[in-house]
C-alpha cells in the first residue's frame, strides 16, 4: 500500500512539472514576463539617443552600458548600424562621443572588455542573394527579387538593402539578430514618421524571440530618455495602453516680469540661456518662451508649460534655475506669477509644430 501511494505521489509531481513547464514556455514564447536584461537595457537607449541626436544623454549612457558589461566593439558595432536607419551624421557623432566616453574611462583606470571585432572583407559570391536569405530568416517570409513596390520602382535602395545592411552588416556576429533587432525598434521608436517600418521590425524582433513584455519595457525606456509622445508609438503597435501626454496636473503659467533697464542686456543672456537648458535638459519642461513687449524691452512675458506640479518642482532644483534665481534676483523690479487653465488641451500637442 506505501508503495503504491509513493508511486501515485511521484506520478502526480511528474505531471504538475510537465504542465507547469508547459504552461512556462507557453508564457515565454506569447509575450512571458521576462525582463530585459541591463546589457539589453542599455543597447535600446543608446540606440535611442543616438537617433534623437541627444550626445550628452547618450555620453552618460554609453557609460552606465559599459559599466552593465556591454565591450567596447559591442557598443561599436551599435552605433555603426544605426547609420542604416538614422543616418551617418548621427551615427558618426554618437562614435565621436563614444570615442571620448573610451578614452576618459582608459584615463580613469577602467579596463573595459574589448570584445571580439567585427568582420570585414564579405565577399560571398551573390551578396545580394545573402542578405536577402537573412532577410528571409528575421521576417520568416520568402523575400522575391527584387522587393515588390520600392525594390521595383528604386532597385538600387533594393540592392543596397540587401547587399549592404543584411549582408555586410549582419553578417558581423558582434550582435546577434536578436540584439540587431532591439537597436533597430529602438531607434525606429525614437524618431517620428517611421511607422510602418518600425511595425515590420516589431514582428522581426519577436522573431528573434523578443516578447511582448520587452517590447513594453523598451516603450518605457523611449519615454523616459526620448519623449511619450515617442514611447507611445510602440504601444500603439503592440496594442499596450498608451501614457497620457498630458497630466492632468499640467501647469501653464504666464509670468510676467519688470527688469531694471540697465540690467536688461545681461538679464535677457541669462534667461535665454536658462531657458533653452530647461527645455533640452528637463523632460517635464514642455515649454519655456520668453518675449518682451515691443513698445517696453525691459516688461518680460514667459510662458511656461509644465508636464505636471512634480516636474514643475524638480525644475525648481535644478542648477541652471539656481543659477538664473540667484544672479538675475537684483536686476528683477517687479515680478508676477500668472497660473493659467487651457481651454481645450487637445490642441495642446500641436503647440509650435509648425516652427520644426
Amino acid at each position: 500500500m506505501k508503495t503504491i501511494t509513493m508511486s501515485r505521489f511521484k506520478l502526480l509531481s511528474l505531471l504538475i512539472f510537465i504542465l507547469s513547464s508547459t504552461a512556462m514556455n507557453a508564457k515565454n514564447k506569447s509575450g512571458g514576463s521576462q525582463a530585459l536584461t541591463p546589457q539589453q537595457q542599455s543597447i535600446s537607449i543608446i540606440a535611442a539617443l543616438t537617433a534623437a541626436g541627444d550626445m550628452e544623454g547618450l555620453s552618460t549612457q554609453l557609460h552606465a552600458g559599459l559599466d552593465a558589461g556591454l565591450t567596447v566593439e559591442e557598443t561599436k558595432e551599435i552605433l555603426v548600424q544605426l547609420y542604416a536607419y538614422c543616418g551617418f551624421p548621427r551615427s558618426l557623432n554618437a562614435i565621436s562621443t563614444m570615442m571620448k566616453v573610451v578614452e576618459k574611462r582608459k584615463a580613469s583606470g577602467k579596463n573595459d572588455q574589448q570584445g571580439k571585432a567585427a568582420l570585414t572583407g564579405n565577399k560571398p559570391a551573390d551578396k545580394y542573394e545573402q542578405g536577402r536569405k537573412v532577410l528571409e530568416t528575421l521576417t520568416k517570409t520568402t523575400q522575391t527579387k527584387p522587393a515588390p513596390g520600392f525594390g521595383e520602382f528604386a532597385p538600387r535602395i533594393d540592392a543596397f538593402l540587401k547587399e549592404h545592411l543584411f549582408a555586410d552588416i549582419f553578417e558581423s556576429e558582434v550582435l546577434t539578430f536578436q540584439q540587431r533587432e532591439i537597436v533597430t525598434i529602438s531607434a525606429l521608436t525614437a524618431m517620428p514618421g517611421v511607422t510602418s517600418q518600425l511595425q515590420a521590425h516589431v514582428k522581426m524582433g519577436t522573431n528573434t524571440g523578443i516578447t511582448e513584455n520587452q517590447l513594453a519595457e523598451i516603450a518605457d525606456l523611449i519615454e523616459k530618455h526620448v519623449s511619450k509622445t515617442q514611447g507611445n508609438t510602440l504601444r500603439t503597435i503592440i496594442s499596450k495602453p498608451l501614457t497620457p501626454v498630458i497630466e492632468k496636473d499640467m501647469m501653464v503659467r504666464i509670468s510676467e516680469i519688470e527688469i531694471v533697464p540697465e540690467f536688461l542686456a545681461e538679464y535677457n543672456a541669462i534667461l535665454k540661456e536658462e531657458s533653452s537648458a530647461s527645455v533640452e535638459k528637463e523632460p517635464g519642461v514642455l515649454a519655456i518662451f520668453p518675449m518682451s513687449i515691443k513698445e517696453q524691452p525691459n516688461q518680460i512675458r514667459i510662458v511656461e508649460i509644465y508636464a505636471g506640479s512634480a516636474a514643475y518642482q524638480s525644475h525648481l532644483k535644478t542648477p541652471h534655475f539656481q543659477h538664473y534665481k540667484t544672479t538675475t534676483q537684483k536686476m528683477v523690479k517687479a515680478l508676477k506669477l500668472v497660473d493659467m487653465h487651457a481651454l481645450d488641451s487637445d490642441t495642446m500637442l500641436e503647440i509650435f509644430k509648425k516652427l520644426k
